[in-house]
C-alpha cells in the first residue's frame, strides 16, 4: 500500500463511521370485512334467484407503494442521512430512473455532507495532502472543492447514473436477523451482488463501475503530479474499501441503536 493510499484511508475512514444513516421501512394494510343482511323469511312459493358474491381480490402491495423506500426520520448518531436502506423482507416498489436519482440526491447535497466534508478537507489541510494545493484559506478551498466533488460524483454515479442504465437497484436491503457471522459475509458481498428492477440479483456492476468512473473524473481537478494510475486506482479501490464498511453500518446500526436506547 503507497503512502498515498494510508494518507487517503486514514481521513476517509473517518468518512466511512459517518457516512451512513438507516431508513427502516414500516407499513401495514387494513382489510374492511362486508357482512352480506340476512335475507327475509320467505312463505310464497316465488322463485328465489340466488346471486353470486364476488371475493374481493386481495390487492398486490407493490403496485399501492410509492416509487420510493419507505423512509425513517433515524440518522445515525442523529445526523447522518441515508435514504437507501430498506429491510430485506420489505415489499417496495421499484425505483423510476428519477426516482434513482432523487433519493441519491437527497443524501448527497444533504446538509450534514456539507459539514464533513469541511471536517475532511481541514485534516488533508492539516496533513498537506495534496501539496500542491497550498495552505490557507486558497488551499482550504481547493481541498473542499475536490472532496465534495469525490463524494458527490461518486454517489451520484452508483446510487443513480449506472443503476439507471442497467436497470438495477441501488438500495442496500438488510438481513436484520441471523448469527453476526452470516450477517457480516451478507454485507460485504452486497458489494458483488445487487438486485436488479425486476427483483432478480445481478452482478454489482452499478459499484465497480461507477466508482471507476468517478475516479476518472478526479483527475480533472486535482493537482497535476497526483493525475496517475496509480493514484486513480487508489482511489477508485478507497472507495469500495468505504463501501463495504458502509454496508456493515447500514446492516448492524439499527442493534447498535437498540442498545444505545437501552443504556
Amino acid at each position: 500500500m503507497t503512502q498515498n493510499l494510508r494518507e487517503m484511508l486514514s481521513s476517509r475512514l473517518i468518512f466511512v463511521l459517518v457516512f451512513i444513516a438507516i431508513g427502516i421501512p414500516a407499513g401495514a394494510q387494513q382489510q374492511d370485512q362486508q357482512q352480506q343482511p340476512p335475507s327475509p323469511p320467505s312463505t310464497t312459493t316465488q322463485s328465489q334467484q340466488t346471486q353470486p358474491q364476488a371475493t374481493p381480490k386481495p390487492a398486490d402491495p407493490s403496485q399501492s407503494l410509492p416509487d420510493k423506500p419507505a423512509q425513517k426520520d433515524d440518522r445515525i448518531f442523529g445526523v447522518m442521512p441515508n435514504h437507501l436502506t430498506v429491510e430485506g423482507g420489505a415489499r417496495v416498489a421499484p425505483l423510476t430512473w428519477k426516482g434513482k436519482f432523487k433519493i441519491t440526491a437527497e443524501g448527497a447535497f444533504d446538509p450534514y455532507e456539507f459539514v464533513i466534508v469541511g471536517v475532511i478537507a481541514g485534516i488533508h489541510q492539516a496533513e498537506n495532502t495534496d501539496a500542491p494545493f497550498g495552505q490557507g484559506a486558497q488551499g482550504y478551498a481547493k481541498r473542499y472543492g475536490a472532496g465534495f466533488a469525490d463524494q458527490a460524483i461518486g454517489n451520484m454515479m452508483t446510487g443513480a447514473v449506472f443503476p439507471s442504465l442497467l436497470r438495477t437497484d441501488p438500495r442496500y436491503y438488510r438481513m436484520g436477523e441471523g448469527t453476526v457471522g452470516h450477517r457480516l459475509r451478507y454485507s460485504l458481498t452486497r458489494i458483488f451482488v445487487t438486485r436488479t428492477d425486476s427483483g432478480h440479483r445481478a452482478f454489482n456492476f452499478s459499484e465497480f463501475g461507477g466508482n471507476g468512473v468517478a475516479a476518472g473524473i478526479s483527475n480533472l481537478y486535482y493537482p497535476a503530479s497526483d493525475r496517475t494510475v496509480s493514484n486513480t486506482l487508489n482511489t477508485w479501490g478507497t472507495q469500495i474499501v468505504i463501501d463495504c464498511f458502509g454496508n456493515e453500518l447500514k446492516e448492524f446500526w439499527p442493534d447498535i441503536h437498540h442498545l444505545l436506547r437501552k443504556k
